[in-house]
């Protein structure tokens, strides 16, 4: 048997508790029926929102609490991201994978300070870098420090409200890096494209998944939720929290 993927799911931003604890005990149910580690991803604070007035999460001392009870309750690894070099500290003190947003995947400093902090750094690629190009973050992060280092393909942006996935990118971030996710539900969302939101296409996102899988990817990232259409981010591009057992089904065939 090969080694088993990484999976990677979570609402997009933590919501109020009723949400959070339906999705955390499906994904601790459905992790221990799989037999495979799923780590439990959400952020405090979604600092890159489209519009100033859009639901940005409960902040990182509230965040931090809650990503807390959510491990110590349901036994799920964590996965949070920072969005300043300032958070990296307290945020490892809980989360056993601290992110890098795409947006800020060139930024030293913020890379630096996760690399110092924690225990796994998760880089998201630029929408406007090639997997070629993510050597350098890599590197910034691994002459920081950082015990391991996994990247996340996430597309490329070109203007006009659309991503496109260029599955090279996985090949071609593993002749650096040895761990490399694919954002199955990143990679189908429109940005901007409901004028002062995001959309998205959430019907590929098991396309996207299988895609990865022939490319070699190491991982997969799903952003899930109960009820997407009810979502207070990201909804238009996250899976169906019923949706993720039967896709992880079909990754883990043949593994």
């Amino acid at each position: 048997m090969m080694n088993m993927p990484k999976i990677i799911a979570g609402p997009c931003v933590i919501e109020d508790m009723e949400v959070m604890d339906i999705i955390a005990r499906t994904i601790r149910d459905i992790s221990q029926r799989s037999g495979v580690e799923i780590i439990f991803k959400t952020s405090f604070d979604k600092a890159n929102r489209t519009s100033i007035h859009s639901y940005r999460g409960l902040g990182m001392e509230r965040g931090l609490e809650i990503l807390s009870d959510i491990k110590s309750r349901y036994g799920l690894p964590i996965l949070s991201d920072i969005h300043e070099a300032w958070q990296a500290e307290p945020v490892a003190e809980v989360a056993d994978v601290v992110q890098i947003p795409a947006f800020l995947c060139r930024q030293t400093d913020i890379i630096a300070a996760a690399a110092r902090h924690a225990k796994i750094v998760n880089i998201k690629k630029g929408q406007f870098l090639s997997g070629a190009d993510m050597r350098h973050p890599y590197l910034k992060a691994m002459e920081s420090g950082a015990k391991e280092v996994w990247l996340t393909e996430r597309g490329n942006m070109f203007g006009y409200n659309n991503l496109v996935v260029d599955f090279r990118n996985i090949v071609d971030m593993h002749t650096f890096a040895p761990t490399v996710i694919m954002d199955c539900t990143h990679s189908v969302q429109r940005p901007g494209a409901m004028g002062d939101s995001s959309g998205g296409n959430r019907e590929m996102i098991p396309y996207m998944a299988r895609g990865a899988k022939a490319f070699g990817a190491d991982g997969y990232f799903f952003e899930v939720h109960p009820n997407p259409d009810k979502a207070l981010c990201d909804g238009s591009n996250s899976l169906p929290l019923d949706n993720l057992d039967p896709i992880l089904k079909s990754i883990l065939e043949n593994q």
